[in-house]
């Protein structure tokens, strides 16, 4: 993934009203395929103008129309171009607002070969760890979490997904991502089987994912404009491979 750079990503005024980040209820959540396979798209569309929304682009799998056209973009506003196995995986992150009616679904982009969300369990409760004192520490550093002198990064996430730092009422956040992975992996089989979608190895996603607590309004703009604008910056990358489905 590109890397993080604050005088960038925060350009975008975003709030939410009201909200108590106190609670720590609000989660930034990372995703990638395994081997960092390129299995969402069908095509990428860099041309550059303020970004103003946030909404997924999709278009037509190549299976079903092998020579793409690239929709008008009338608001130049970078995209990837979803294939059929990338809106599933979109249409399944906004299902986890019915499975779990404790999860609300923020800001998301589905890229080639990872997934970028930022999810709030709205009945957190969080029971912080003894160790509280890292959390004053911990901070954004490129797509990694520094910790104290512990850095976590998306290449070695947490295993297993549990709550940092702490652990709250509710859903756990494990629970919702394995939920999602199983649903879109599922449903992604299903695809190869009858709609010549392309097969993957082994697994769609891998085994971890990455998660890092936002605690404060400012963390919340400056990840929520970095989900914003990773399509932007997806030749850059350090995933990026020049690949599509």
């Amino acid at each position: 993934m590109n890397k993080y750079n604050p005088n960038i990503h925060h350009r975008r005024s975003i709030r939410l009203k009201g909200y108590d980040y106190a609670q720590a209820g609000l989660y930034f959540v990372t995703i990638c395929c395994q081997d960092g396979a390129c299995m969402f798209n069908v095509g990428v569309d860099l041309r550059v103008d303020p970004i103003t929304h946030t909404d997924p682009i999709t278009h037509p799998n190549t299976k079903t129309n092998p020579n793409p056209i690239i929709p008008p973009n009338p608001n130049h506003t970078p995209k990837i171009i979803l294939n059929d196995a990338g809106q599933m995986v979109v249409k399944w992150y906004y299902e986890l607002q019915n499975k779990f009616p404790d999860i609300k679904c923020h800001e998301m982009v589905v890229m080639p070969n990872h997934f970028h969300c930022i999810v709030e369990n709205v009945g957190a409760d969080l029971r912080v760890c003894s160790n509280d004192d890292l959390v004053g520490n911990s901070k954004l550093s490129g797509d990694n979490l520094l910790l104290g002198n512990k850095e976590l990064s998306v290449d070695n996430p947490l295993l297993g997904g549990k709550p940092l730092l702490g652990e709250h009422i509710g859903s756990p956040l494990h629970t919702v991502v394995q939920w999602f992975k199983t649903m879109t992996t599922n449903e992604y089989i299903r695809g190869v089987k009858t709609l010549g979608w392309q097969s993957f190895n082994g697994k769609l996603w891998q085994r971890n994912y990455y998660e890092h607590i936002i605690r404060d309004e400012k963390s919340y703009e400056n990840i929520a404009n970095y989900i914003i604008s990773n399509p932007s910056k997806w030749a850059e990358d350090k995933f990026y491979k020049n690949e599509v489905h």
